[in-house]
């Protein structure tokens, strides 16, 4: 299978803690790079990781709270230092265009690179961009400020060829990559060997979510329907309830709520309250209502 991995950089909230450090994701699919939210303290996580700089493409910010976009400024001078050449694309609500205005006319003005920003519509669920691996959806969120979240869908891969049927009828290496398309292969005698008996299917697709941050929404379960694997903040135990709903948060129990409603495989709690030493409480509540829940930590790598 090709790689899908989801690197946690940072899963905390506003406040940074000796635990934790703000929202940051990088997503590795088949090789190529997105980062979802970039806190503070981006770059020194993503150094942690081992990840190449040159293949990061896109930056996916949700909305333009301080614990989300404070990484940008570091981590685009620090890529033009590194020598980066390839451009840089981040998709983010309108309102931080004057922020990464000024990051690149003030700290960053002689990259050797193109940064493009793309304005992200947070109020409509559609497809942002998509390459031969992959599409990006837009998940509306319901928060304080515009916020959307973002959903990455792998695009179905070919069947894989079967060696042993390379082997057994000769099959060169030219017509490899037609009978993985679809083509049969002819033997000599007019015989056709019919493509589905030289491949195995396919790897499965897969799909992640990340939804940071948000109050509950109903549509959010429909758009969510299926997916392997979901992120999606939890600011809050119960105890804090009306906190959640006064700062546009989910507590931990809501967001299960969710994952349940959707139908969603996996359930990953992040986007953490400074005021919670461990995060025992809020996984606990969680999986009263979704069982296959999992918290996020820094350094955490997991797969849909």
């Amino acid at each position: 299978m090709q790689p899908f991995n989801i690197h946690v950089l940072g899963c905390g909230s506003a406040l940074p803690t000796r635990r934790h450090l703000p929202s940051c994701q990088v997503v590795d699919l088949r090789g190529k790079l997105l980062m979802l939210d970039c806190g503070e303290g981006a770059q020194l996580s993503w150094r942690r990781t081992g990840l190449n700089w040159q293949n990061l493409q896109h930056i996916l910010i949700t909305h333009t709270h301080g614990d989300h976009v404070f990484g940008l400024p570091g981590l685009i001078s620090t890529m033009g230092l590194l020598g980066r050449k390839a451009p840089l694309f981040v998709y983010a609500p309108e309102a931080l265009h004057p922020f990464l205005e000024c990051i690149l006319r003030d700290f960053c003005r002689d990259l050797d690179y193109e940064v493009h920003f793309k304005a992200v519509d947070t109020q409509a669920h559609f497809l942002l961009f998509e390459d031969r691996s992959m599409e990006v959806w837009t998940l509306p969120l319901s928060h304080r400020v515009p916020c959307c979240g973002y959903l990455i869908k792998e695009k179905a891969g070919l069947p894989h060829i079967r060696r042993e049927m390379i082997d057994f009828y000769n099959i060169p290496l030219w017509a490899i990559n037609k009978i993985k398309a679809g083509a049969d292969w002819e033997l000599d005698d007019g015989t056709i060997v019919p493509h589905e008996h030289l491949t195995s299917p396919a790897d499965r697709i897969r799909s992640y979510a990340y939804c940071s941050d948000t109050m509950p929404t109903s549509m959010l379960a429909e758009w969510l329907a299926g997916v392997d694997l979901l992120y999606h903040e939890a600011t809050y135990a119960d105890t804090e309830s009306m906190l959640a709903e006064k700062y546009g948060h989910s507590t931990a129990r809501q967001a299960a709520l969710t994952a349940q409603r959707a139908g969603v495989k996996k359930l990953l709690l992040g986007h953490f309250s400074s005021r919670y030493d461990d995060e025992s409480v809020l996984l606990r509540e969680a999986c009263e209502v979704f069982p296959d829940t999992v918290v996020a930590y820094e350094g955490m790598r997991i797969s849909p």
